[in-house]
């Protein structure tokens, strides 16, 4: 079998993971309000994140199990189970009832059918970086598993290119009603494509041996955790490889999106077309970086990515906002939002906020503006709240009279079109997404080469799908609990950066370099 045809074969699951990633987050607002009590919309966009990272949630289950699964049954009939499961639960989301007609039983299939996707993708990754890497010729780990993660970004363009089609050819009336439904029964079509090409595949070539010699893992997930040398590579593993690199690539792929869209009030159409020219721009930066994994080593490149993200995240972000909203930027140095009044909290969940001053968090926070809490001393909770736009002063809880404060202070309703600096904005992505690169480009390869062949499947899944699924896989929900609760819009930005941070010293002092290491033992 050709390489290159093993490349796309096992690629198709990214694209296919990625796809539904990016359809699913992408919706993530308009899903609030069509499967979610709508009442409170900061707590029923939450509520719909909540269920998007339901589904990374579980995927060190699916790791588990379907690890197990590859490395004793074998890398090709575990990863048709895993497509085959992940296609036919996106097409279903299509299907779904919404909220106004189903009640909590339609919150309860999309729950259902995102963790039934979180599953079965928690066997996919890892197969289809094990398969590619156990097929490529000494030296070319690198670059051959990089086209695995370059593919992620080649999901991002297909659900933008879908998402876009429907929006433009149906309009967004009849893309609110019905039309969403289309981008996820669409789906169908890609896992044709994915079973045809996989069924036509041979089996890994390790995993033959293995099996030839007799020595296929008997029991792979207690293998894997039966000493604590084992143990401590796959923490590292997680900790050090996995977790760093998914929060970098969610930073540039996913948060500049919500960014755009909710913080900086950028259209949807606009937003997406930014992400996909700096998308499409980078999709080869993986395989490129793994491809240069092979020739200096794969801890350079990475740390490399994960000390640029570091020192470049917060600066980005800063400069998208400028470039994305002028007028935002300058209203909110003109006439800063200052809440003041008793103790008070944002509660997430609540289907209604309850005091003035709770209402206020949620007001500002829904149209992602900063504001400052200022706590009076000594304060009751009966005492008066004060909210100040600029030397504009409003006693309790005025829906109405905020508005107007922000309209006479000059905060704009979205962003001016003609002032967006969409080159830019284009350009600084790229700067992100290059990091990714560095940082996600050589992960299947390092992850492939730290563990030995019989227990790989399972011991790369493992650490892979807890990092991506839980730390990655939350980054939108715990970034926009950050927001919600301080009321910085840059604030959710510490999670990725703190990540990135860990990882770099993990990475750097616990694990070894592993370029060269033989994949058949």
């Amino acid at each position: 079998m050709s390489n290159r045809r093993v490349i796309v074969a096992a690629s198709l699951g990214t694209v296919f993971e990625w796809y539904d990633f990016f359809l699913y987050g992408s919706l993530a607002a308009f899903f609030s309000t069509r499967f979610f009590p709508a009442e409170n919309e900061t707590a029923a966009l939450l509520a719909s994140l909540a269920t998007f990272g339901a589904g990374f949630g579980v995927r060190p289950l699916g790791a588990i199990i379907f690890g197990h699964m590859g490395d004793r049954v074998g890398r090709k009939k575990t990863f048709l189970v895993t497509i085959t499961l992940m296609g036919v639960a996106t097409m279903l989301v299509g299907f779904l009832p919404t909220y106004e007609s189903a009640g909590i039983w339609a919150s309860a299939g999309l729950v259902s059918l995102r963790l039934m996707q979180g599953l079965a993708i928690g066997g996919e990754y890892g197969g289809a970086a094990v398969y590619v890497a156990e097929h490529a010729p000494p030296g070319k780990v690198g670059g051959h598993t990089g086209w695995i993660n370059s593919m992620a970004t080649g999901g991002f363009l297909v659900a933008l290119a879908v998402v876009l089609s429907c929006r433009t050819f149906l309009g967004e009336d009849a893309f609110a009603e019905w039309g969403w439904r289309v981008p996820f029964i669409g789906s169908i079509v890609l896992l044709v494509i994915s079973l045809y090409i996989r069924l036509r595949m041979g089996e890994s070539p390790v995993f033959e041996a293995m099996k030839e010699r007799g020595t296929i893992s008997r029991n792979p997930i207690v293998e894997s955790l039966s000493t604590w040398k084992s143990t401590r590579l796959i923490l590292v593993a997680m900790f050090g490889v996995a977790n760093g690199a998914t929060v970098v690539f969610y930073t540039a792929q996913f948060s500049t999106f919500y960014f755009l869209q909710t913080a900086l009030k950028v259209s949807g159409a606009t937003s997406m077309a930014l992400i996909a020219v700096a998308a499409g721009v980078t999709l080869p930066m993986c395989a490129l970086f793994g491809w240069m994994s092979d020739k200096v080593g794969r801890k350079p490149v990475i740390l490399a990515g994960y000390g640029l993200a570091i020192l470049f995240i917060f600066p980005a972000f800063n400069m998208i906002a400028h470039m994305g909203n002028p007028d935002l930027m300058d209203a909110q140095e003109r006439a800063p939002v200052t809440i003041s009044g008793p103790e008070c909290s944002f509660h997430l969940f609540a289907d209604e906020q309850q005091s003035d001053c709770d209402q206020a968090l949620d007001f500002f926070s829904s149209r992602g503006i900063n504001y400052t809490r200022q706590p009076t001393n000594g304060a009751a909770s009966s005492d008066p709240l004060v909210v100040s736009v600029g030397d504009q002063e409003i006693s309790g809880f005025d829906k109405p009279a905020f508005e107007a404060a922000l309209v006479s202070a000059g905060y704009p309703e979205k962003a001016d079109p003609d002032k967006i600096n969409h080159v830019g904005i284009i350009l600084v992505i790229i700067a992100l997404m290059t990091c990714t690169g560095m940082a996600y480009g050589p992960t299947a390869a390092i992850l492939a080469e730290m563990f030995p062949a019989k227990v790989r499947y399972t011991s790369l899944s493992v650490p892979y799908h807890f990092g991506a699924g839980w730390f990655g896989g939350f980054l939108p929900l715990v970034s926009q609990l950050i927001v919600a609760m301080t009321g910085n819009v840059y604030a959710g930005l510490w999670y990725p950066v703190i990540v990135t941070i860990f990882a770099f010293l993990i990475l750097a002092f616990l694990i070894r370099e592993t370029r060269g290491t033989p994949l058949d033992q």
